[in-house]
């Protein structure tokens, strides 16, 4: 009883004006914050209070993976919701135990070669029927760009990749590398609408063969190619670079290598796009059950943690964007969709990874809404002339790009 209440009193801190029933394992329910509360949250077993007040920010999402707790009157997204909502949040159950000692935390995020390959396959070798469940058609694993708020998942991505493509300053026959190129998406987006020839490598043996096959299947084989291989063994030149989501698996110990070898692949007059999860409150630590379960070595640095890197490699800064709530949007769509096909996706697994995946997704989307997460879009050259000096470029790019797509759509639907 003891331990229950305490674990009240740090939810009362962390839902603010928000109410709450808890019901512990013996059937005792107490009532947390003021009015009248729709959620009840239900311990099943006599360990979870204690689990909790150890590490909660672990063990929360564990005892709902194994059923030991359970929310009723709503969702683990509407749980999650209410305790991200109060003021507290970060002192009370944000950060319990994520003050952690410098030695520790860049312990977490060293990925050596192996360690890279070994945290990559964790996530991204689950089968692409799995992923098709809830992504868009073109498989887009990262934050989508939504230029309206009623677009659709398939529009929004479509619209990031215009967006990105802009910011590269693309024209026919260049040489682009694309560093973590998922399951060929973007790599083929560029092939096919400004006429580059793409290299796109990804560490994810399941990604590159759905990559090469879409290639052949999309008859761009000869402008692109996709392999099995780490940044840190790229050779060659490149116009251009892009990297779309893969930037949160580097680590901050490896961010002078990472952007070295950039400056290195780059022509002399080319540019980049780093597209990466960021915080908007300052340097932390990765979720401890995110790091577990979801995505083992990966870290969202704050901006102070990735300039200075860019600077002592030589390059140029030449834009930064800031997307606050897109990717919760994005979230908000792949949760909903993963939710729908919940019982295809147990067929493929089980109920725990499907309760593990809807926390994850959950969880993800509060990061974005109340919990300092954000994506940023880094532009990069060599060169200060590399890029104009005002940006209209980019709104023009993306206005022609998506007319000559409107004019296409226009011409095959008349077909």
């Amino acid at each position: 009883m003891l331990l229950t209440r305490l674990i009240a009193q740090l939810i009362a801190k962390a839902i603010g004006d928000g109410a709450l029933d808890l019901v512990d394992a013996d059937g005792h329910r107490r009532r947390i914050g003021r009015g009248t509360p729709s959620l009840t949250l239900r311990f099943h077993d006599h360990r979870v209070p204690r689990d909790l007040l150890v590490n909660p920010r672990l063990h929360f999402g564990e005892a709902y993976m194994d059923g030991r707790i359970s929310v009723e009157g709503g969702t683990i997204y509407d749980m999650l919701d209410l305790v991200t909502r109060g003021t507290e949040v970060h002192g009370a159950l944000g950060r319990v135990l994520e003050t952690l000692s410098p030695a520790l935390r860049l312990a977490q995020q060293h990925n050596p070669l192996d360690r890279s390959r070994k945290n990559v396959s964790h996530h991204y070798d689950l089968s692409q029927a799995f992923y098709r469940l809830f992504l868009d058609r073109d498989m887009q694993y990262s934050c989508a760009y939504f230029a309206r708020p009623d677009m659709t998942l398939d529009e929004a991505q479509e619209a990031k990749k215009r967006h990105i493509a802009a910011k590269l300053l693309l024209a026919p026959g260049m040489r682009v590398l694309d560093v973590g190129c998922g399951w060929g998406g973007m790599a083929l987006y560029l092939a096919r609408e400004a006429g580059v020839r793409v290299t796109g490598i990804t560490l994810s043996a399941e990604q590159l063969a759905v990559a090469r096959a879409r290639a052949e299947e999309a008859g761009l084989a000869d402008r692109v190619t996709f392999e099995l291989r780490d940044y840190r063994q790229m050779t060659g030149r490149f116009d251009r670079i892009v990297s779309v989501g893969m930037f949160e698996h580097v680590g901050v110990p490896h961010y002078g290598t990472y952007f070295a070898k950039l400056r290195d692949l780059l022509a002399p007059d080319g540019v980049a796009l780093l597209h990466s999860i960021g915080r908007l409150d300052g340097p932390g630590a990765t979720n401890p059950w995110i790091r577990k379960y979801i995505f083992p070595g990966g870290y969202s640095p704050a901006l102070s943690e990735v300039l200075p890197q860019v600077e002592k490699s030589g390059l140029l800064s030449t834009d930064i964007e800031i997307l606050r709530l897109h990717y919760a949007e994005t979230l908000r769509h792949w949760r909903s969709r993963f939710v729908a096909h919940w019982d295809e996706a147990k067929a493929m697994y089980d109920e725990r990874f499907c309760r593990m995946w809807e926390f994850y997704l959950a969880g993800a989307e509060m990061s974005f809404r109340s919990q300092g997460h954000m994506v940023f879009q880094l532009q990069l050259a060599r060169s200060i002339g590399a890029v104009p000096m005002v940006r209209d470029y980019m709104v023009r790019c993306e206005e022609a790009m998506a007319q000559e797509r409107e004019r296409e759509r226009t011409l095959q639907h008349h077909a």
